[in-house]
């Protein structure tokens, strides 16, 4: 479709240039559409600041999978003696290194966004926007200097940042978020992770994989709304890994000691009692709120939901005004996962572009947790299943399995599990599946296909393993939790 701009002076402009936005903007501009994308980063309360990109290129995905992967070689190592290879000498990490490894990687993909959206004549503009009405968008440069754009069509894919609690004193001050652990030229050192959802975990993991002492503050459970058995296995392996565990308690203050030092106070809720410990760093990761103060949404009348601040969405991203379009983790009751924004970024210019109708469907999202033990989930948790369903409606098939690269390694596979949730009339659809152990994304990205196409219980079983693999366990799955049989896979 040719551009018809008319008298705006874009088709689209996109406000936010991270996964969603920039997908948005480069699927518009290749459907012909003139097309203008905004992206300001503002420094974190330390300070860090980032280029084009997003969270997830940035101080998300992209690092967190990296510094995974570091503290998984150090495992490696370990192992590898047990393999015969002879390793000479106390083996030790060097964050500096890994860490401008990292952060190159990263620049260099903040410049591959910007040569793309140079391709496809999208125009890139390194300013602060906010709405002035539904065609009408005024961006602010960092010196104070303000533009004016009209469009056809607004989108806002702000996404979100991380929260502090700021009724905590000196945790603004001095504490970390994720926005900052990652740009860290120096170690952390002895870490106070506080919070418990995968953010958390993940941070927790990789610290701890790295060899530093970790500590993570839990409130209340860990990895609220994920499945709770599959969270435990989590943190159960986590522990056994070396990192060290606070439950129900809350912290109260941060202080900095006159050594450098962070005395940390809190409460313990299950007793009562208080306590005090020292730290290098305190990493809060106590959830993430959405990027809609400053756009101006109030004053041209956008449904926010009150208790989140999200955006209130229709299936086809459209908010309570015309012209006006919001996706990714904005949304309000959105996933906040990349790979939905871009899915969601990409359909959406379709539809404005008029090719297509098709909506995004957020049911049966595939994701995996990156923790020491990674945990890979798609469809229902068995609590969801079994409030949908009851507990006879469903039929739950389970088994603790045992990588073979685990054997001669020696190492403890006693949170290595799996489910498959399945509706127990019929043809046992599978509502559905988890799995920890190595690899679980990859694991289960391919078993997510399945729920594509509606895959039963029946499917499942029809599926030839590949021999020696994880993932072939689950095509070998047959006990089930109503049996009360042992679970335990034995033999090759």
């Amino acid at each position: 479709m040719e551009s018809s701009c008319g008298n705006y002076d874009y088709d689209l402009v996109v406000i936010g240039g991270g996964s969603g936005g920039l997908a948005c903007s480069k699927e518009a501009a290749q459907l012909g559409q003139k097309v203008a994308v905004l992206d300001y980063v503002e420094p974190s309360v330390k300070g860090t600041k980032w280029g084009l990109g997003g969270t997830c290129v940035n101080v998300g995905c992209i690092p967190k999978k990296l510094m995974h992967q570091a503290a998984l070689l150090g495992t490696a190592v370990k192992d590898a003696q047990k393999y015969g290879w002879q390793i000479s000498g106390p083996i030790c990490h060097d964050w500096a290194t890994m860490a401008e490894a990292i952060q190159n990687h990263v620049r260099s993909l903040n410049w591959g966004h910007r040569v793309q959206l140079q391709d496809k004549k999208v125009k890139y503009l390194n300013i602060k926007g906010s709405l002035v009405d539904e065609h009408t968008v005024k961006g602010q440069t960092k010196a104070g200097k303000e533009t004016i754009l009209t469009a056809k069509n607004i989108v806002i894919a702000t996404g979100g940042r991380p929260n502090y609690p700021t009724q905590i004193p000196g945790a603004m001050e001095h504490g970390l978020t994720s926005d900052d652990i990652f740009w860290l030229k120096k170690s952390p050192g002895k870490t106070l992770v506080v919070g418990a959802s995968y953010v958390a975990l993940e941070c927790a993991g990789f610290l701890t994989g790295v060899g530093l002492d970790t500590t993570v503050m839990v409130r209340s459970i860990a990895l609220r709304g994920f499945d709770q058995q599959m969270a435990g296995l989590v943190t159960d392996y986590m522990d056994a890994y070396g990192t060290k565990f606070a439950w129900k308690c809350v912290p109260k203050s941060v202080d900095k000691l006159s050594s450098g030092a962070l005395q940390v106070t809190w409460t313990d809720t299950h007793t009562g009692n208080e306590h005090k410990d020292t730290y290098d760093s305190v990493l809060w990761a106590v959830g993430r709120a959405p990027e809609t103060k400053a756009l101006g949404l109030d004053k041209l009348g956008v449904q926010l939901k009150r208790e989140t601040g999200k955006i209130i969405l229709g299936s086809d991203e459209s908010t309570s005004v015309p012209n006006i379009y919001a996706f990714g983790d904005i949304g309000e009751g959105r996933p906040e996962l990349t790979p939905t924004a871009i899915k969601a970024g990409k359909l959406l210019a379709r539809r404005l572009a008029g090719h297509s109708t098709e909506l995004m469907n957020y049911d049966n999202v595939p994701t995996t947790v990156f923790t020491p033990l990674e945990y890979g989930c798609v469809g229902l948790s068995e609590e969801e299943a079994e409030k949908r369903h009851g507990k006879d409606g469903i039929e739950v098939y389970h088994a603790f399995y045992k990588p073979l690269e685990f054997t001669v390694a020696e190492r403890d596979a006693s949170q290595c599990y799996l489910k498959v949730v399945c509706e127990r009339a019929g043809e046992q659809k599978i509502l559905g599946l988890h799995f920890t152990g190595p690899n679980a994304g990859e694991v289960t990205q391919g078993f997510a296909m399945g729920f594509q196409c509606g895959a039963t219980y029946s499917h499942l079983l029809q599926t030839v393993g590949i021999h020696p693999t994880c993932a072939e366990e689950l095509t070998k799955v047959s006990i089930t939790k109503r049996s009360g049989l042992d679970a335990t896979v034995t033999g090759c």
